[in-house]
């Protein structure tokens, strides 16, 4: 008797459609995080066990799946919990569904699987720093490596058209506009990268034109994502400071 593989569930959502850019799609939050960013909005599921058999969650996305046309897993990090990641890619698939994730990429190996497996249709990488200062917070253990490992992965992927969509998130707060710099000089000219305004209780958050002119200093192509403009792409000193939607 094959063994049941569980999740430590964090969260569903049935119809999002702005978790993936152009399509409407569910969300699966997994439970756990290893870098517990102080400013992420999901920190009630950072840590925490809810503990469920795989089957339930396939059947909350079957349950949407009228609805949408594609599958987004999320965190916490799913890819901290590969086994439940891989089972629920490949159910997704074998209804018809695109497959998504939104990953900190600090488990490379399991991106890799997901690819060579042909499981996975779109990642977003969310780059939290320069690479010299990532830090699993607690364990003072360096993962800088294991997310540019990640960063060249799903890049040779995407040229290599195994990975269908890709794109690169930075969540920009005051006074981090350098290290956006020195993370964009590793982001290949047509990989997408997305300038996501940072939101936390008791700090301005930085609002349209301050993310724009962040943007000039980078003198290449971005997206530009806010609460309340949406997202927009924005060519800066390329194009005269003019921005528009794609």
């Amino acid at each position: 008797m094959a063994e049941t593989i569980h999740v430590n569930f964090g969260g569903f959502v049935p119809l999002s459609t702005v978790d993936w850019r152009g399509r409407s799609v569910c969300v699966v939050f997994f439970r756990g995080c290893p870098v517990k960013c102080w400013y992420c909005h999901n920190q009630a599921i950072q840590t925490g066990e809810d503990r469920r058999a795989v089957k339930e969650i396939e059947d909350l996305i079957r349950s949407s799946s009228l609805l949408i046309s594609g599958v987004i897993f999320s965190g916490g990090e799913a890819t901290m919990q590969p086994s439940a990641l891989l089972a629920l890619a490949r159910y997704s698939k074998s209804i018809g569904l695109l497959t998504g994730l939104h990953t900190n990429g600090v488990y490379p190996d399991v991106i890799r699987e997901l690819i060579q497996q042909q499981l996975i249709d779109h990642i977003a990488l969310d780059i939290k720093a320069e690479w010299n200062l990532y830090t699993v917070r607690g364990k003072e253990r360096a993962v800088g490596k294991q997310v540019k490992d990640s960063l060249t992965l799903c890049t040779d992927a995407f040229h290599a058209g195994t990975l269908r969509s890709f794109e690169v998130v930075t969540t920009l707060f005051p006074g981090y506009g350098e290290e956006v710099m020195t993370i964009s000089q590793d982001v290949a000219p047509d990989i997408d990268l997305v300038l996501q305004q940072g939101v936390y209780t008791g700090i301005k958050p930085l609002d349209m034109n301050e993310l724009k002119k962040i943007a000039d200093k980078l003198e290449k192509k971005v997206r530009i994502r806010t609460r309340s403009d949406g997202e927009i792409t924005y060519e800066g000193n390329r194009n005269s400071g003019d921005a528009g939607i794609r």
